[in-house]
């Protein structure tokens, strides 16, 4: 970083503006001269940056490379005809603070408009739009900022940012008292507009610092809430810089350095994006991250990459800029719209609370007695209508976090509090939400300090792992809480019936808490999970019990998305796994909640549906017994008996489709659900003669899912066909079965839109059919192609192709498991390559996990039998080079 004195030093000025005057007096073409003064400053600024220049002084060059172009412009084209006119920068660039692309926002005070002024002002802006500069301005008397900033405290707000660059400073000097907090806007109204405005801010990004593409203006945090403190500051106290606040007694000179070190990093991130794109980008997006992390010097570890490095940088500064700007909101409002004077309400010998918040009783308190820095967010579960901490005991549990050590965390008191607050009826997930704001989490359970601010750079995980892990926890509260019933019943009911619903927090707190350390962050996690719950009492049981979900908490997912649920096989081996029904009990809703806390655009109804179905299958097959598992004969009469009853409320007796049901395989019937069997044979008869090519399509039969039903003669590549029609439409297949009949197939594909969201439209619906009953009837394959392109994110990363090919002897087929970069058109390569090698697919099991596609396909060759060794060589090699990916254009 250049030193102190460098950057004291005067520099030459990155900009002539004599030569830029000479140009706008001479024969040389001005805006060429422009353009190439800007972009020759703007190569030095960079330069300046990536030798680590103090991003303040960069900042502050770029406003002053633009005062000059400014200046220069506006005394050539427009001063003359304004000489009573003040030039004014606003906002950001008001303040001094410029960035290579930022907004530069300008206010021409002036005393009347006439048509000379609108002639002079619009030469100016045309130039400055030639020479590429992106300018907003607005041209106003001193009455008309007096009424906008009235009815508009957006445009205050701007106004208060204000600097003057040309003019006498006639009427800009009276525009501080005409836009004053006496005439309008006062401290109260000023703070409670603000307030709402950064709430609405807030919830557009989801009230969460931790979306893995943050913008770091607008996301909690980010540069907006420092700029909220500066604003709140200046309306009430009349201060200009943060500094400022200190003598003021709202920071120290300790929480100063937090600010200004996190603005500093944020400017520096934010002036390298526009470095990047060349353009206005204050969005980390997935494409700019790597790059960005290079071009500062972060460089990849053992266990964590240098993209994974800025970015938990990047969240632990705005985790730390958050629990700042509540701190001083709250300090703002106490000064601005609180009872000074009100009473104190005890709340035991250490705690009050005065106008809605929890303070300690004296300064001393953590420092006599350190289990008040957990006993506070016990008070909180206790006492609902607390509205939060006030701001001088948020900052008294900031200073004393030393006294969080292993002696602390050694304390059996501690222990009881730390388990009292899971227990709590009430509060939990906002208490533990705090808990880890305030950086007292972390410190309680190291492990998870080490996670707090880690993402993970993939598409799949949508926050970092600590702000995952409490949506996890989040999730578990609301199926614990009967109001909540109606978001997911079954989940609901399961976790109300637990007696110790604070195992499944635990467990929720735990199961990823070892990642990033290399090795399997299941098995890690177990052992930190045991010892923690050993330490605090809890009995041996239980204690392997939250083991075992941390260790496990990937086991019903994976068996749900992967395996063949219609194989009876593969429910009692997950049965046996789980063991008994208090074990699947608390893996089901751990699972569960574990899906919808990892990336709100992966769960669906169609994961609901398997979740559903693997928990009840199982919960069958335990209370019948893992040593005794259903016949297969037996398994096949229950659901012909099922579907017989369907058929019969439908008015279909057994003569008129008993032609159709021999024709049924025992595989057949093995495979698919009684809903579907019906639906099946209503399809087949009503289609007519054997051999038709029917296509039917069902919003029903599965819940939350679109059904397409094909039946094909033998010889349609069928699955072919219908990959390309439905990939397409954009439609993502989660399931698909190929069953062969006598000379024939029935294939069945489980459909949802690309975004996840069920098809229920009665015109999407018919336009499936129709396209699909158009490819499958259509010869030749010149017509079948898919030419979506994959999605900006996927495009950023390249996955490798991996295929592996094994025996399943039980069921006498192969299968073949696929991992590959997700992408429009994945499957219909597939099926391409199935058929070049005479492969016949009779189950695929598709999942997508972020950018990566993770499918599993059931095959044999064309006697229905198992692939041989030279088969399943020829077939790998063919996978893995047909689907390599090619390089992006």
């Amino acid at each position: 970083m250049a030193s102190a004195s460098e950057q004291l030093t005067p520099r030459t000025p990155l900009i002539d503006r004599a030569a830029l005057e000479q140009a706008l007096r001479g024969d040389v073409t001005a805006v060429k001269a422009f353009r190439e003064a800007l972009k020759a400053a703007g190569e030095r600024l960079g330069e300046r940056f990536k030798r680590n220049e103090a991003i303040e002084t960069l900042v502050a060059a770029r406003a002053l490379v633009v005062d000059d172009v400014i200046l220069a412009s506006w005394i050539h084209f427009a001063a003359g005809a304004l000489d009573s006119a003040d030039l004014v920068a606003v906002g950001g660039y008001g303040r001094g603070e410029l960035h290579p692309q930022s907004d530069i926002d300008l206010l021409v005070l002036i005393e009347n408009a006439t048509n000379k002024t609108d002639e002079a002002i619009g030469r100016f802006l045309t130039f400055l739009w030639d020479i590429g500069l992106e300018v907003g301005h607005s041209v106003r008397t001193l009455d008309d900022c007096e009424g906008q900033a009235r009815g508009d405290v957006t445009v205050l707000t701007t106004l208060m940012e204000t600097r003057l660059l040309h003019g006498s400073g006639r009427l800009f000097a009276k525009l501080p008292a005409r836009i004053g907090a006496d005439r309008m806007w006062d401290s109260a109204a000023f703070f409670h507009a603000k307030i709402e405005e950064q709430r609405a801010r807030h919830a557009r990004y989801h009230d969460t610092a931790y979306n893995l593409e943050p913008n770091v203006k607008g996301s909690p945090g980010g540069l907006r809430d420092i700029q909220m403190i500066g604003w709140l500051a200046q309306r009430h106290l009349g201060t200009r810089t943060l500094a400022e606040l200190v003598p003021h007694k709202f920071l120290t000179d300790g929480q100063l350095r937090i600010l200004t070190t996190g603005r500093a990093f944020l400017w520096r991130i934010r002036f390298g994006l526009h470095l990047l794109t060349g353009r206005r980008e204050d969005r980390l997006l997935f494409d700019h991250q790597v790059k960005l992390a290079q071009m500062l010097g972060y460089e990849d570890a053992s266990f964590t990459l240098a993209v994974e490095q800025l970015m938990q940088r990047y969240y632990r500064t705005v985790m730390e800029l958050s629990r700042l700007n509540e701190m001083l909101l709250q300090l703002f409002e106490e000064a601005i719209l609180l009872d000074k004077d009100a009473p104190p309400v005890p709340l035991g010998p250490r705690f009050q609370s005065r106008n809605g918040y929890l303070e300690v009783t004296d300064d001393q308190v953590f420092a006599r007695d350190p289990s008040a820095l957990l006993e506070i967010f016990l008070h909180l579960e206790q006492n609902l209508d607390l509205r939060g901490v006030n701001a001088r005991t948020i900052a008294l549990v900031k200073q004393h976090l030393w006294l969080i050590d292993e002696e602390f965390r050694q304390n059996p008191r501690h222990h009881r509090l730390f388990l009292d607050i899971l227990r709590a009826p009430q509060g939990v997930t906002r208490t533990l939400k705090r808990m880890n704001t305030y950086g007292v989490l972390g410190l309680y359970i190291p492990a998870f300090g080490r996670i707090v601010g880690r993402m993970q750079y993939d598409l799949f995980h949508a926050y970092t792992v600590d702000a995952h892990t409490l949506f996890v926890v989040e999730n578990l509260r609301r199926f614990a809480l009967p109001r909540f019933d109606n978001e997911f019943p079954s989940c609901s009911t399961v976790m109300q019936r637990l007696e110790k619903p604070e195992i499944a927090y635990l467990a929720g707190l735990f199961h990823d808490i070892a990642k990033g350390r290399g090795g399997d962050h299941s098995e890690l996690g177990s052992v930190d999970a045991e010892a923690f719950c050993l330490e605090h009492g809890m009995s041996r049981y239980d204690a392997r019990l939250v083991a075992w979900l941390v260790q496990s908490h990937l086991l019903l997912s994976l068996t749900a998305q992967k395996k063949d649920l219609n194989d009876p096989k593969v429910v009692v081996e997950f049965a046996r796994k789980v063991g008994d029904q208090t074990h699947l009990d608390f893996l089901y809703v751990l699972t569960v909640a574990d899906v919808r806390g990892t990336n709100p655009k992966i769960w669906n109804s169609w994961k609901d549906s398997l979740f559903s179905e693997l928990y009840q299958s199982t919960r069958r097959a335990l209370r019948r017994g893992v040593s005794n598992p259903i016949d297969k004969e037996e398994f096949i009469k229950g659901r012909q008996a099922q579907a017989e009853r369907l058929l019969s409320q439908a008015g279909m007796a057994r003569p008129s489709y008993e032609t159709i049901w021999t024709g049924f395989t025992e595989e057949y019937f093995l495979r698919h659900r009684p809903e579907e069997i019906a639906w099946h044979t209503r399809v087949l008869a009503e289609s007519g003669s054997p051999g038709t090519i029917t296509v039917d399509v069902n919003d029903v039969v599965v819940p939350g899912l679109a059904s397409v039903a094909v039946a094909s003669p033998e010889g349609t590549r069928s699955f072919m066909r219908a990959t390309a029609v439905l990939d397409e439409l954009g439609l993502t297949i989660v399931d698909a079965r190929i069953v062969p009949l006598a000379k024939s197939s029935l294939d069945t594909y489980c459909v949802l839109e690309s975004d996840g969201s069920t098809i229920t439209e009665r015109r999407r619906l018919d336009e499936i059919r129709h396209r699909l009953l158009k490819a499958v009837t259509a010869g030749g394959e010149q017509a079948l192609k898919v030419t979506r392109r994959a999605p900006r994110q996927v495009r950023m990363f390249s996955t490798p192709v991996q295929i592996t090919i094994s025996p399943d002897g039980l069921n006498a087929r192969t299968i073949v498991e696929l991992v590959a970069g997700d992408r429009p058109g994945l499957l219909f390569q597939v099926a391409k390559i199935f058929d070049q090698e005479h492969v016949a697919l009779q189950n695929a099991k598709i999942m997508t996990v972020g950018e990566r596609a993770e499918d599993v396909f059931f095959v044999t060759n064309a006697a229905r039998q198992p692939l041989d060794d030279a088969t399943c060589e020829r077939l790998g090699k063919s996978l893995r080079e047909g689907l390599a990916e090619q390089p992006s254009a």
